[in-house]
């Protein structure tokens, strides 16, 4: 990352993924100046995971193929990023004292295409109305929100993080918590390269 600006890719053209990398750069430079003035280029590019995941996994898994996938459409159209960036959410269910918990959840995957980072949104719980719609009928989640809400494509906008949370949280500022983590390695180094 030399001194001219910093261009960060993002496998992603939603608009609410847009602004969570453009919001989690301008965090980042508050305490990095190389971050200032980042670029963000988007490309939508495939996962590589199906539609609506629902473990970790999955996600994690998404979030990589994302980042990966629009590194090598940038290097083949000859124009590299420093950072290649991937979002990726979902559900993920565990069971605590016998009673099963589904939350939707976020991950961001940063890579500079020799070290590569995850970071996770926070979680919130799903109602119970919604998961089995989603995991029972096999449907995506945001056509589900979008019937819970009485609202079209909530995808693009608030996402069901603003419907669940009554917008106090959207699907951008979820995933801008992802992005701050899953950065630390590029503007934290000292920490992140100290060795025990």
């Amino acid at each position: 990352m030399g001194a001219s600006k910093m261009i960060v890719a993002l496998g992603s053209s939603r608009a609410a993924k847009i602004m969570a990398v453009r919001a989690a750069c301008a965090r980042a430079a508050t305490v990095d100046a190389a971050w200032r003035g980042a670029e963000v280029v988007a490309r939508a590019v495939e996962s590589g995971v199906p539609a609506m995941p629902l473990s970790d996994t999955p996600l994690m898994r998404g979030a990589r193929e994302r980042a990966e996938a629009v590194r090598a459409l940038l290097w083949e159209a000859g124009k590299p990023a420093d950072l290649y960036v991937g979002l990726e959410g979902g559900f993920h269910s565990i069971t605590c004292e016998g009673r099963r918990h589904t939350f939707l959840r976020g991950w961001a995957y940063a890579t500079d295409g020799a070290r590569g980072f995850f970071g996770a949104a926070p979680s919130i719980e799903v109602p119970a109305e919604i998961v089995r719609r989603v995991e029972g009928q096999n449907r995506e989640l945001g056509e589900v929100i979008d019937e819970f809400s009485g609202e079209h494509d909530v995808r693009s906008r608030q996402g069901a993080w603003g419907i669940l949370s009554r917008d106090l949280l959207t699907r951008s500022q979820s995933f801008e918590a992802a992005l701050v983590a899953a950065f630390a390695p590029f503007y934290n180094g000292r920490v992140y390269r100290q060795t025990p």
